[in-house]
């Protein structure tokens, strides 16, 4: 199994910090960035092998990527998205050939302890399986799940009613080899359909398939945020040293 980061985004709400920086190297503990605390989170589970997918501001990530692989032992390739004024569907789409055989997905802005990566594995299912809060309250802004008893996901989308949503997806999954192909179908039509999309539609288009392709993994009571702006990033900066 592989990891792969997705790191092509502008972070235009992080300016003038993301001026000539993608939000994933922005330090968060000292001179720990989030996508180092990404990197150490996979290495810790168990994975040597990582595509980081890159777009804005490359450089800064290719400027590093020595340092990372010594730092953190791993084999890191980087995967380059040529639009990156596309949405994220788009980035995933082209780290098909590194999630083949499975991988485990990390959003490149997302601040966490390693147990997320560890009880993703540990869950060792079938299809996708989305590293889940269902503890942390619900904002309009979270990426809302509606999954039944058994954890079968039926809808993932920001607009959803907070009452009938079961938790908030995080941003970790673990992609199972046996739905590779369908995600890179699904992706690949949702980019196609509207470039602006996230990869959660093209998650969506998975659930209406059917349920079991979809999982909910309750991750329980755990400090993690997701950094789009500069509060967020206050916040990154008191989990991140307690991760």
């Amino acid at each position: 199994m592989r990891g792969v980061v997705l790191a092509a985004g502008q972070g235009q709400r992080l300016r003038p910090d993301t001026n000539d920086l993608p939000k994933t190297l922005l330090p968060v503990d000292g001179e720990t960035t989030i996508l180092d605390i990404a990197l150490r989170n996979l290495a810790s589970a168990g994975i040597d092998e990582v595509g980081v997918v890159v777009g804005y501001a490359a450089h800064a990530i290719e400027a590093r990527l020595d340092a990372m692989r010594r730092r953190f032992g791993l084999t890191i390739e980087l995967i380059h998205n040529d639009r990156v004024d596309w949405n994220n569907a788009y980035s995933l789409w082209h780290a098909r050939d590194f999630y083949a055989d499975g991988a485990l997905l990390v959003n490149g802005d997302t601040v966490h302890p390693d147990s997320v990566e560890k009880t993703l594995i540990a869950a060792d299912k079938d299809g996708i399986s989305l590293a889940t809060d269902a503890v942390k309250r619900l904002t309009d802004e979270a990426m809302k799940l509606r999954a039944d008893a058994s954890g079968a996901v039926s809808k993932i989308t920001k607009n959803m009613p907070v009452e009938s949503a079961f938790g908030e997806y995080i941003g970790v999954a673990r992609i199972d080899s046996g739905i590779a192909d369908a995600l890179t179908s699904a992706l690949e039509r949702t980019w196609r359909n509207n470039p602006d999309l996230y990869y959660e539609d093209g998650f969506q288009l998975l659930a209406d398939e059917s349920p079991a392709n979809l999982h909910a993994v309750s991750i329980g009571e755990t400090e993690w945020v997701e950094v789009d702006d500069h509060a967020d990033l206050a916040v990154a900066r008191e989990v991140a040293c307690r991760c």
